[in-house]
């Protein structure tokens, strides 16, 4: 996607035009090759990717990532990409995976949001070659490119001092600055940055019809003519990042959390190879911010939350907005019904489940569950309802070993019950097939999955109060 929070129009444009590839070019691209690549040169960043869910998609100009709906997703422009190098489209991969394990897309953005999306690609884009860079991006240390007379005299003398002051203060940053500090430094030109095409991204443009891209993949205007656009406008977008609520953007942060503790530690046991060319630095940085958890408890309820769904209903007390005193109203609740594994090997403790349990409670209020023991089997007759203001109880009547193909089975053959499962366990056994409802994975304390989850699965690890600490 283009860089939403970034400026682009027709008035004051002053970069080069955004060439796109033609359709045909476009029909032809395929991405795999370049995740295998990403895979062979950049195994960290590959990690990363790989918990990513890829949309091919012409709805968007160019590229950009967005965790929302718990799920973590990537939309690409096959006309934008086809028209990078090899190198650049690897550059901006490694570039959409830094917005995630920075937790630019799961965290709220300064205002403004266009000084913030700046300071967030310039974070981000000195820690990338710039060869590997699509045009357009913001490099810090890299003044804008001079513009031509004809540039000039189209944007009037206002727009050339703007644009000359900005290109100015990036030419004077450094690199390894974070998004903090870039935008701390951008403050004394970020009315420069909003009055650049009067605010308007390039989704906003294509869509309002304000521009367009041609048969040739250019830039151009209602009436044809080539159309700039402000540096950084066109690498990638940002947009969707403040939708979330609090509830989902705690869930996905945790998802964002798992699928970078999972890249660090698989590159730490390849060694340096296994890091590619994520400085140093960078490396302490991604680390470090692992050691701060996000409260498993919370993480748990965000899940039962997410599986709400709306239940309509007429009501003669609420009035009908079109008809009112003719038709009655329509009264809307929240509620999810999700379905509860309980594994009965020896190593899930009565103590466990009763934790567990203890922190569901909460959610029962809008969220019914259903609770059956499995072991490698699913114990049918166990099968029990757990409402607000009952008490489930343990219940173990099953004693074998663990297949978590049997809870996934029973799961997928009842989805028309059922807005999700989870799976309380000690995570040691092999991993199942496919699952048609979102799952999570609880994890008893000090119990580890042994398997890589599936892209849409989330793992909540428990801990007990001292673990915390």
């Amino acid at each position: 996607m283009a860089n939403k929070g970034t400026s682009t129009g027709t008035s004051e444009g002053v970069a080069p035009p955004r060439i796109h590839a033609t359709e045909e070019e476009a029909r032809a691209f395929d991405l795999e090759p370049h995740l295998t690549s990403l895979y062979m040169h950049e195994p960290f960043f590959s990690s990363i990717m790989r918990t990513v869910s890829k949309h091919r998609t012409e709805s968007v100009p160019t590229a950009g990532v967005l965790a929302k709906d718990g799920d973590i997703n990537m939309w690409w422009n096959p006309r934008f990409l086809a028209a990078l190098t090899s190198k650049q489209v690897r550059g901006l991969l490694k570039h959409e995976c830094f917005h995630l394990v920075l937790y630019h897309t799961t965290s709220r953005r300064m205002d403004p949001h266009v000084v913030h999306n700046w300071a967030s690609d310039l974070a981000i884009n000195g820690m990338i070659p710039e060869e590997e860079l699509p045009p357009g991006g913001l490099i810090p240390g890299k003044a804008f490119e001079p513009l031509t007379p004809e540039q000039e005299a189209k944007m009037g003398p206002e727009a050339v001092a703007r644009y000359q002051r900005l290109s100015d203060k990036i030419a004077s940053f450094e690199k390894g600055w974070s998004t903090e500090e870039y935008f701390s430094r951008l403050q004394d030109v970020a009315d420069d940055i909003q009055k650049q095409g009067e605010g308007k991204s390039l989704a906003q443009a294509l869509k309002d019809g304000d521009v367009k891209i041609d048969e040739n993949g250019n830039l151009v205007d209602k009436d044809g003519n080539p159309v700039t656009i402000v540096p950084g406008g066109s690498m990638d977008d940002h947009d969707g990042w403040d939708e979330l609520d609090e509830s989902e953007r705690e869930y996905l942060k945790g998802k964002v959390q798992q699928a970078l503790r999972d890249a660090v530690e698989e590159a730490d046991r390849a060694g340096a190879r296994g890091w590619g060319s994520v400085p140093a630095e960078m490396r302490k940085q991604l680390r470090a911010s692992l050691r701060r958890d996000i409260d498993w408890r919370s993480v748990l309820r965000q899940f039962c939350g997410l599986s709400l769904r709306a239940n309509r209903d007429s009501n003669v007390k609420r009035l009908n907005r079109k008809y009112p005193a003719i038709h009655p109203g329509v009264q809307r609740g929240y509620t999810s019904h999700l379905a509860v594994y309980i594994d009965q090997s020896g190593s899930v403790t009565d103590a466990d489940l009763e934790l567990v349990f203890a922190n569901l409670k909460n959610a029962t209020r809008r969220t019914e569950f259903t609770l059956f023991n499995f072991d490698t089997q699913v114990d049918v007759k166990s099968e029990r309802v757990w409402r607000r203001g009952s008490n489930p109880g343990v219940g173990r009547t099953r004693c074998g070993g663990t297949n978590f193909e049997a809870p996934t089975k029973h799961a997928n053959k009842n989805a028309h019950r059922f807005d999700g499962y989870l799976v309380i366990t000690d995570g040691e056994a092999s991993k199942p097939t496919h699952s048609r409802l979102r799952r999570g994975w609880v994890i008893v304390p000090e119990r580890e999955l042994i398997f890589t989850p599936d892209r849409r699965d989330f793992v909540i690890k428990v801990k007990r109060k001292k673990e915390n600490a």
